[in-house]
């Protein structure tokens, strides 16, 4: 504010301007709230230090100045009412672009279908028995969030084992949050190698886990993690697994991280059914329709490779390696969702000694579960959830 234009204003507060400069004054005064301020705390200074005595003021000074001091306060009002418009009118405008920037990044090179894959693939083979299906939800400022149902395979069906989420700012993660529906059970699920099952120690003891299979009622399945004596190829281990009535559901792969004589909690594997990748589908029909001058649906259907139910262990192995080096690739992501993984550790050790197998979950009737004391190869059980019977 110019000292010229304060000395207009002192003027104006004491009614000595003249008229055709007093109405410029106005008009200024409804459009800027600096200077009504400034004007109404040079009327306030003068009320207190000076005083206003009617007697001392020229008949129609008083009335003068009671329309000035109307005239601040309603332009000091409408002024304030414009700024918070002008600030909710940028804010609405901002939230709209940003709304487009968002869809626009995140849809951009299959930005999204990445982040799905590489996450769902980290929980897959990092947390046996489980896998989510993720949808995506793009949010206002850049923001975009990663949620879905965890499940396992509990008898003949699929059974809720909580809920997963994770958010993006611009591409950078958070954390995955990991809402389990029954994490007081979580800790005993957990395998031993065959050389710490061997061992004399308490916590390879499943004598407990065989009684609680007993008390079970007949009609019931359950989720058990077996460890096993020796390592097992896949193919090996498909072909063992193949005359019991059992589902197998997931494989512990042996990476080289082997702690002796300690129970595996954090293990590194694959489901029994593949992970397939994008790249991994084959297109089997593709058509387009156009649904107006500028826009056309495409539909396609894809298959995936068959897979024998008690074999091709060399493709399952393919597919397990090629998913670590997905999530090598994109490391810093993964581990958002398995933290625990050493992923570069494990690539180089399953390519140079082949996949081997430890351990597996498997799940079904309990009293087939049971016949599982018979074999020589089953070093140790432990028992997860259980169902009502389910079983097909």
């Amino acid at each position: 504010m110019s000292e010229g234009f304060k000395e207009k204003l002192r003027l104006y507060s004491e009614g000595k301007l003249p008229e055709a400069e007093r109405e410029e004054v106005e008009q200024e005064l409804e459009k800027l709230e600096a200077y009504q301020i400034y004007l109404e705390e040079q009327m306030e200074q003068e009320d207190q230090s000076q005083g206003w005595r009617k007697k001392n003021l020229p008949p129609l000074a008083a009335p003068v100045r009671g329309k000035e001091k109307r005239i601040v306060r309603r332009g000091k009002w409408r002024a304030r009412f414009v700024n918070t418009f002008t600030v909710l009118t940028a804010l609405l405008a901002f939230t709209i672009i940003s709304s487009i920037i968002t869809a626009v990044f995140y849809a951009a090179g299959d930005r999204t279908d990445t982040y799905r894959d590489v996450i769902s693939s980290a929980i897959a083979v990092s947390r046996p028995n489980t896998e989510v299906y993720l949808s995506a939800n793009a949010k206002y400022f850049f923001r975009m969030e990663l949620s879905g149902r965890l499940q396992k395979q509990i008898g003949g069906e699929q059974a809720d084992a909580g809920e997963y989420t994770q958010n993006f700012l611009f591409g950078l993660s958070g954390p995955g949050i990991f809402n389990w529906t029954d994490a007081g059970n979580a800790g005993n699920f957990y395998f031993f190698y065959p050389d710490a099952a061997a061992g004399s120690g308490s916590g390879s003891d499943d004598s407990r886990e065989w009684k609680k299979l007993n008390k079970l009622p007949e009609g019931t399945v359950a989720e058990a993690y077996l460890s096993f004596d020796h390592l097992f190829t896949t193919d090996e281990l498909l072909k063992t697994l193949e005359p019991l009535e059992l589902l197998p559901v997931w494989f512990a792969a042996d990476t080289g991280q082997r702690s002796a004589n300690t129970a595996v909690t954090a293990p590194l594997g694959f489901p029994y059914m593949p992970i397939w990748h994008e790249e991994d589908a084959k297109v089997t029909q593709l058509s387009g329709e156009k649904t107006g001058w500028f826009s056309s649906v495409t539909t396609r259907s894809v298959a995936y490779p068959s897979v024998e139910a008690y074999g091709d262990g060399e493709l399952r192995n393919d597919n397990f390696i090629k998913t670590l080096k997905l999530l090598q690739q994109h490391k810093s992501l993964a581990r958002k969702a398995a933290p625990f993984i050493r992923l570069d550790e494990a690539v180089s050790y399953v390519e140079e000694q082949g996949v081997q197998l430890y351990g597996a979950v498997v799940t079904g009737p309990v009293k087939e579960l049971l016949k599982l004391q018979e074999n020589s190869w089953l070093s140790n059980i432990r028992i997860g959830e259980v169902q009502l019977w389910n079983w097909h």
